[in-house]
């Protein structure tokens, strides 16, 4: 006999994973197969879309996972996505926003290629963000369990020269966290943020080891880069039924970095 009332099980849990191709995205689609859910997979590249589902499918049969392939920058490509998703779900029970992009902005570039790569960093990494959830919304509310987990970066929180956009970008999605989590709280949808710091993604590949270890025994006190897997367990504890009262909160996941002082 349990003693306790909240499950902490998302088996049946109907998600969205954007950016799921590869990374992050693709160990959080792995995990929430692993645990019962059914995933939608979502990123823009065709064959590493193909690739995640062929992995969750073979793990766990033809209706584990569905890849949806899109440029979530475009409005468009994003209602048809989100459609196509939760037609096949049935329903949404949680959306995980984290598809992310990182180009090169600084002051001393050239102003053409400063603003396209702005405009298209804020395209991915906020707006996209902002209009999912919309669409998401009502799904959401008439799930009656329903999880927003956004992926922001520590780069809200400290920063690295040159990449102005994309630490713009992800402060700006703690904004949105918090603004969603107060709107859409009283019908019963919780919205959280992670904040990831050094992870070995495709993003970092092109650090050298080297490089990597040295800045780890410089600033994480773990004194290593984090595994993809890491943040996903903690973007699929946010979508638990037993993580109902956590609300609008902003999670670094970053091995104690952010709060290193010396």
């Amino acid at each position: 006999m349990r003693l306790t009332t909240l499950s902490r099980s998302v088996a049946g849990h109907r998600v969205i994973v954007t950016g799921a191709a590869s990374g992050m995205g693709r160990a959080t689609a792995h995990l929430f197969a692993d645990e019962g859910a059914r995933v939608a997979v979502v990123d823009v590249t065709a064959d590493r879309v193909d690739t995640v589902v062929d992995e969750i499918t073979t793990a766990h049969g033809p209706d584990a996972a569905r890849g949806f392939v899109a440029d979530l920058a475009s409005a468009d490509e994003g209602e048809r996505t989100v459609a196509g998703a939760t037609g096949w779900l049935g329903g949404l029970d949680a959306l995980v926003n984290n598809a992310g992009v990182s180009l090169v902005t600084s002051a001393f570039q050239d102003a053409q290629s400063f603003w396209e790569n702005w405009d298209r960093t804020l395209a991915v990494n906020i707006t996209a963000y902002a209009h999912l959830a919309r669409l998401a919304t009502p799904l959401l509310i008439e799930s009656g369990k329903g999880r927003i987990v956004n992926i922001a970066s520590t780069e809200a929180i400290v920063a690295t020269a040159g990449i102005a956009a994309y630490s713009a970008s992800k402060a700006a999605v703690t904004g949105l966290t918090r603004s969603l989590a107060v709107e859409l709280g009283r019908h019963g949808v919780t919205v959280n943020c992670i904040c990831p710091g050094p992870i070995n993604t495709g993003m970092t590949a092109g650090i050298a080891d080297d490089d990597k270890a040295t800045y780890a025994r410089r600033k994480v006190p773990l004194r290593r880069y984090g595994e993809p897997e890491e943040v996903a367990q903690m973007t699929l504890s946010l979508c638990l039924p037993a993580a109902s009262f956590l609300n609008g909160a902003t999670i670094p996941v970053d091995g104690g970095m952010t709060i290193r002082h010396t």
